[in-house]
This record gives C-alpha cells, structure tokens and sequence, in this order.
C-alpha cells in the first residue's frame, strides 16, 4: 500500500507544531504538567502505552488484562487513601470523569422529590459545576473566607432534604485550600447526605505531606474520593480513580443496557470504548515506584514548596494566599503595602514568562455574599522544580522587580468598545469583538494560533465581564482554534 506522505515527513510537521507548545519537562511550566524527572519512568509509561496500544478498554471479559491492570492499580490507591475493604472504585479517564461519575451515582441514590442540589465551595474544581450542569443538579456554592477555606457552619446554613452530595477538596486547586473535611463528615453523616472529597490533586501526595489533617477514607462519613493519576501519579493523560464507599453506591454509577439487538453495554464510566494506554502507564509507574518511591517524589515537592514559599514572602509586593497545603501556591499582591510598592500578580506572571516561566493567571471572583477572591497566580510544583530553583527563584524575584508598582489591568477602554448586547452572542460577533480585543488565531502561524504576549489584559477583561459573555468569548476562541483552516 502506498502512503500520501512518509513517515519521516509526517514526523517532522508533529515535531515543528510541538516545538511551540510549551515545554513538558524540565519544571519551566508550573501548572498543567507533572514531571518526575525520572527519564525511565517516561520511557517505562511509553512502552506499556505500547504494549496495550490496540486494546480496547471498553470490555475486560474480552482484554482480561484490562480488569488485572485496574484491580491492582484501585488497590494501590485504595490502600493510600486508607480504604477498607467496603471501597471499591473504577478507573476513570480523568479527573473530570471521576467528578462526573460521583455526581451521577448520587444523583442517583438521591430518594428527594423535585430537583436535587449539589453544596460545595466556591473554590470547588468547575468540574462539579459542568456535573450538575450535565446531570440536572442545582449548583449552591458556598462562600469561602480569604484564605480560600469554607467554614462548617456556612456549609450546615445551605444543608436541606433537597441537598443530594456535599463536595469538599483535599486541596482546592486555586489556592491549596484544605477544607475541613472531618467536620463536614460529620455535620453530612449526621443529616444523612454523602460527602465527596475531590483529592484529584491531592490524592497522589497528600498521603506523604506532612502535618495534614486526616481527608480520606479515614474519616467515616466520606463517602467517595477522586484522585489522579495523571497528576501527582506521573502518568501521561488521562487516568484517574474514583472510589466509593460500598459495593452499593459503587454499582449505581453503572450504565447497563440489554435493550438493544448488539451486544449487552455495562459501562462504569461515561466513555464505552476507551484507551488502554493511560490505564497501564499509570500501573506500571505504580509497581515501579511503590509507596516508597511516591514518598521520596513528594519530599522533593515539600521541600520546593518550602523554599518557593519563602521566596515569595521575600518579595515585597506579592503575598501568598492563606496557609496551602500540598505542592500548590497561590500568589496575589500584597495590599499591606502601598500601591508604588504592590506587585500585581498578573503582570508579575507575564514578566515570569517572558524569561521563559510559564505560571498561572487565575482571575479574581467575587462570589455570592459580595465578598472579592483576588486575582491569583498559580503555581503548581513538582520533583523537577526543586533542580531548577537556583534559576526559577531569581526570575521570580527580577520580575517582581519589573512590574512593582505596575497596577492591575483596567478593562474600562475595552468595555466602552462593546456593543449593545442583547439575545446573546452570535459567532461572527462573538468573533469580532476578540478580533477587537487583539484576542485569536492567527491563520499565518505554524501551528495556526496565537494568543496575547500579555494575558492580564485578557485576565481583567473576564473579571468585569459578564459570565456569560466571558464564557461565550472564550468559547469561541477555543472553537476557532481547532477549526479546519483549508
């Protein structure tokens, strides 16, 4: 059989378009990527991706290798997180399945009449707001205090017969927030309504971090955890583990259908057919690794989030928010001092990556009750970040330096270019206004998109806008990035 084009050829244009991303080791971009920094980990994920490349995960009666690589891999887990054996879960293909499923199974298992409420933190993962979104739940989210933690009391003044699952996260990933999670058990138990814990950043590391409150499964009244592998677990995209506390609750998370002429569906996830590949990286990084060498990777990351957290403290103009736990910080500018002295994070970021950092813009929000969550920077650390501190700390500090008294982006002059907007946005002018904004794909570009040099003015821009319409802008660059352009 002949080919359109060789194999070398085909090679080359994957390696240009991916010499623009940015990069996936090495530590420069402190979010989205978790690098062990152990070169033959990657290389032993690689070939079990390999070895199982044609297998379809959809059906482990017919890839008996499936349901052995899933068995082993939930005990590893299950065994981290203090599960007995009442646990069981399924292997997910992300952390947002694993959100999904826990909302479904208590949608579910909920015995109210009417519509059932989903209660969680303002700082809960948006994957539970695209749950209650998909599944028919009314979103409550609780306002937290400015260190990003919600308290008991406000999560027991929205409880109600209507209330089918509380969430809680072991941490938030906006500002490593650890919630209360033995109260809320048992101010949940003792109104009979679940409690989930998302640890899908946490669940990997925070059995090794030290002076951490108890979160998981040691706690009584949690009834379900998700945790992910392809974060603090080194395996490539996208495995994740939900558990359940009984076989029971564990088995209403099941699709099953035998009302059709094919063959008998029985799905514990929300995709039937499904890659192989991350389930089998994540169980041999897991048997490579074992809990010991979990713990000796997260004292690497305990000691980077010590030493970053110190630098930033260090910088005048920037403060760390709240008291974070596990390998996260969120960084805002501190309003102690005055403004010539003030760093705003946003621009702070901007600087970082302009000598070649990639940080996290997070914008401000303020939530239900009035009260404003500030503008953030995120940074997530991982093994390799403790290498690279002799460099990472000095371009931290030289940014700062060469924003301080830079004062955060005012979206006024972009506001007064909008037009009326009534009946919503259609694409075309959804598409013009980021056009305005000097916001979206560049059709000359290799690789077919661009976005700003700065992102504060895109940050401050979705922190006045309405929702609605900074979602419906960020929709559309996203669907226009990855429209055919021939």
């Amino acid at each position: 059989m002949s080919f359109e084009k060789t194999s070398a050829e085909i090679l080359a244009r994957l390696a240009e378009l991916r010499a623009a991303d940015a990069p996936t080791h090495g530590g420069r971009v402190l979010s989205y990527v978790y690098d062990s920094g152990l070169a033959e980990l990657d290389e032993l994920a690689a070939q079990a991706v390999r070895a199982v490349q044609p297998v379809n995960g959809l059906d482990p009666t017919t890839f008996t290798s499936v349901a052995t690589l899933e068995r082993e891999l939930l005990g590893f887990v299950r065994d981290l997180v203090h599960g007995d054996s009442e646990v069981v879960g399924t292997v997910t293909t992300g952390g947002t399945e694993s959100c999904l499923l826990a909302v479904k199974t208590a949608r579910d298992l909920w015995t109210g009449t009417g519509r059932p409420r989903l209660v969680a933190p303002t700082t809960v993962h948006a994957a539970f707001q695209k749950a209650a979104h998909y599944f028919g739940l009314d979103l409550d989210l609780v306002p937290v205090g400015a260190d990003g933690v919600v308290t008991v009391d406000a999560v027991a003044a929205r409880l109600g017969d209507d209330v089918a699952l509380v969430v809680a996260s072991a941490p938030s990933y906006p500002f490593a927030a650890l919630d209360p999670i033995e109260a809320l058990a048992a101010l949940c138990a003792g109104r009979g309504i679940p409690l989930h814990v998302d640890a899908c950043i946490g669940g990997l590391v925070l059995p090794f971090w030290p002076d951490v409150p108890t979160w998981d499964f040691a706690v009584a009244g949690v009834m379900s955890l998700s945790a992910d592998l392809h974060k603090f677990g080194y395996a490539p995209k996208g495995v994740s583990v939900l558990l359940q506390r009984g076989r029971d609750r564990q088995r209403a998370q099941y699709f099953a259908t035998t009302r059709w002429p094919g063959y008998p569906v029985v799905n514990p996830t929300i995709l039937g057919s499904k890659s192989a590949g991350p389930l089998a990286a994540a169980w041999a990084i897991s048997e490579a690794l074992g809990t010991a060498g979990f713990a000796e990777l997260a004292a690497s990351c305990v000691r980077s989030t010590i030493a970053l957290r110190a630098a930033i403290d260090g910088i005048e103009g920037l403060r760390v928010v709240g008291e974070p736990v596990g390998p996260l910080l969120a960084v805002a500018a501190d309003g102690d001092v005055a403004a010539e002295n003030r760093v705003d994070p946003h621009h702070w970021a901007d600087a970082a990556r302009r000598s070649g950092w990639v940080l996290q813009l997070q914008p401000g929000l303020t939530q239900s009750d009035g009260t404003v969550l500030p503008a953030t920077t995120h940074l997530t650390i991982t093994p390799v970040t403790e290498a690279g501190l002799p460099e990472l700390v000095p371009a931290l500090v030289a940014a700062a330096d060469a924003v301080r008294g830079v004062p955060h982006v005012d979206p006024t002059p972009l506001l007064a270019e909008l037009p009326p907007l009534e009946g919503g946005l259609d694409s075309e002018t959804a598409w013009a206004l980021l056009q305005g904004f000097g916001i979206g794909p560049s059709t000359g570009s290799a690789t077919g998109s661009s976005l700003p040099d700065q992102l504060a003015p895109l940050l401050a821009l979705i922190e006045v806008l309405p929702a609605t319409i900074a979602e419906r802008l960020l929709t559309e660059l996203l669907a226009r990035m990855v429209e055919p352009r021939r």
